[in-house]
């Protein structure tokens, strides 16, 4: 099982940056509906928890558990029917790889605001990584389909690795380009088209998608192996030196450069 602040990691990889709303694709969506960001504050007591959720969320981004817990837990005091403190204190928990305590917080979040995406795009992915496949999937289609929401790159990025997870490629890779195609610069979403087409045998095509991978984003051990593998394939020696530079300078002790020393390309 991977482990929980791998998970979460993995979460936020998986957004790839900012996606754009396919509007009027998507079914019709009340105010409810809207990531709880974005929904208007009703009183004093939801000002005051959405205060301390923000800030709470900006102490988890810099690895300060227990503070970021003590403010999701003072968000549930001021107002406890606002999902989005319930959904920082799961996260908390999924960071201290508390399973239990985070899913009855992820449930709470969703018995309150059922609508939400970005809840939805985050207790799916939970469940996904936690051995609860297809309910995830669900609330990640949920999530990808809300008209109100912006990053449907993110749900439909996650329902892809929830399909790698049991080796679904084709549907994974339906997920990925829809993905990709809302938001060219998800690079999660490009590097598993790459791979999946590197897969199937369809070289050329992966070159395509592994050079354009390397110039949007900063090459990462993984892409850089894919794109020397890639080369390596099509017999183009000189470009799969330039890759085997760069993953010696940039990620000398990964195990992809091992992969390499040791002949290992499939």
């Amino acid at each position: 099982m991977i482990g929980f602040r791998t998970a979460l990691l993995l979460l936020a990889l998986a957004a790839g940056g900012t996606g754009c709303s396919s509007g009027g694709s998507r079914s019709k969506a009340g105010e409810s509906d809207r990531p709880s960001a974005d929904q208007p504050v009703t009183s004093d007591a939801r000002k005051r928890s959405r205060a301390h959720v923000e800030l709470g969320t900006e102490y988890l981004k810099a690895g300060r558990f227990g503070v970021a817990m003590e403010e999701a837990r003072i968000a549930i005091e001021e107002d406890p029917s606002y999902a989005a403190a319930h959904q920082l204190k799961a996260s908390v928990h999924v960071y201290l790889e508390e399973k239990k305590a985070a899913q009855d917080s992820f449930e709470r979040a969703l018995s309150l605001a059922p609508g939400d995406p970005e809840l939805a795009n985050s207790y799916g992915w939970f469940l996904c990584t936690n051995g609860e496949r297809s309910r995830g999937l669900d609330l990640l289609v949920k999530s990808a389909q809300n008209p109100y929401y912006e990053k449907a790159t993110r749900p439909y990025t996650n329902a892809g690795l929830c399909y790698l997870m049991d080796n679904n490629t084709e549907a994974a890779r339906v997920q990925f380009q829809r993905a990709y195609t809302l938001d060219p610069k998800n690079t999660t979403a490009l590097y598993n088209l790459a791979l999946i087409t590197y897969q199937k045998g369809d070289t050329q095509r992966a070159r395509e998608m592994t050079t354009e991978l390397n110039r949007i984003g900063d090459p990462t051990a993984a892409s850089l192996w894919l794109g020397l593998r890639v080369e390596h394939k099509l017999g183009n020696r000189e470009a799969e030196v330039a890759y085997l530079a760069q993953l010696k300078r940039r990620f000398p002790d990964s195990p992809e450069l091992q992969d390499y020393l040791q002949g290992r390309f499939d």
